[in-house]
């Protein structure tokens, strides 16, 4: 048996419906980040699946793939500084009660 593109199509889908139902659920702020987190993943499996099978000589699917995992470094630090700071102030990171820091 091998793993042809269908494979990594599923593996992605499932990934991404399982961060997009983590994202709809949670009510925890670092619970929320871990679904995003999947869904940037999903969209990276997706990126290097079909960059290997829909095209060997390119390596678009690649490059584009790091500049995602950049982005998702990139927010993942700038949402746990976020996640600290609410925390500072209001000793939970629930995002419901952080609408309450309005401005």
């Amino acid at each position: 048996m091998t793993i042809g593109l269908t494979h990594y199509l599923i593996v992605a889908a499932i990934m991404f419906v399982a961060g997009l139902f983590t994202m709809m659920t949670k009510r925890n702020a670092i619970g929320i980040l871990i679904g995003v987190e999947l869904v940037l993943n999903a969209a990276t499996v997706n990126l290097v699946a079909f960059d290997r099978y829909m095209g060997p000589d390119r390596l678009d699917g690649q490059i584009t793939a790091i500049f995602v995992i950049v982005l998702a470094a990139a927010e993942a630090a700038l949402a746990v500084g976020i996640c600290i700071n609410v925390y500072k102030n209001l000793s939970t990171v629930d995002v419901d009660r952080a609408n309450s820091l309005r401005g």
